[in-house]
């Protein structure tokens, strides 16, 4: 699925300077040549027969080639050839590469999500998360993709009620929602604050530059609503 350019807005971009200040490491991105921080940029590795693979976990042996985790950058870098380039040999993409890329940035919020399951670091249902919501804040509100309207709603404008900065995940569909959480749907879920969600967060941010987030229509007018309300 193609994300909207919305999706690769100035707050979703993490300068240098922050990261360095932070004390995590940056990396040049070989389509843009810019610099940003690791967490914001897909590594790819050269297979013995020639082929550059996405390497989402960053584990892979041999020399990596780093861009940056949005689906344009890719596509802009097959056009020129950015593998050979940067690999210094020729080397030609898997096929579907960037369909590969969500594919596995998608397994990895999942995989993420499940480990919170285990940990007991998550909470699912319509009115246990409102009722989570009620007594602390989440570090990050789960709504299905495929969810309705009116209940995103009840939960997104009940947390923005009571707290000031609320994280909103809306890519994930109510099928991986449940392969996360081990149903067979799950539509309202949350993560609790800590150091998983700070991951999830990390996963979910490259995973919305192949993929759109819709939470950021979702919430847009009635953003707008609220700001000339207050005016």
């Amino acid at each position: 699925m193609m994300p909207q350019t919305e999706n690769d807005t100035p707050e979703r971009r993490l300068t240098a300077q922050q990261v360095k200040a932070a004390g995590g490491p940056v990396r040049q991105c070989a389509v843009t040549r810019e610099r940003h921080p690791q967490d914001a940029l897909i590594r790819f590795v050269r297979t013995p027969d020639g082929i550059a693979v996405p390497d989402v976990a960053g584990k892979l042996p041999g020399r990596g080639v780093w861009i940056k985790a949005f689906r344009g950058t890719v596509e802009k870098g097959l056009k020129a050839d950015v593998f050979s380039r940067a690999f210094k040999t020729k080397t030609a993409p898997m096929e579907n590469l960037c369909d590969e890329i969500e594919r596995q940035l998608a397994h990895r919020c999942v995989g993420l999500l499940g480990m919170s399951k285990k940990s007991g670091s998550s909470v699912l249902g319509f009115d246990q998360v409102r009722t989570y919501i009620r007594k602390r804040q989440p570090g990050w509100l789960l709504e299905a993709s495929d969810g309705a309207k009116d209940g995103r709603n009840k939960v997104h404008f009940l947390a923005k009620a009571i707290y000031d900065n609320v994280k909103v995940a809306g890519a994930l569909s109510s099928a991986e929602l449940g392969m996360a959480f081990g149903r067979e749907h799950v539509i309202h879920a949350l993560l609790e604050t800590g150091s998983l969600a700070k991951s999830f967060g990390i996963a979910y941010r490259r995973l919305t530059g192949f993929r759109e987030a819709p939470e950021i229509a979702w919430f847009a007018d009635r953003h707008e609503n609220l700001k000339e309300e207050r005016n």
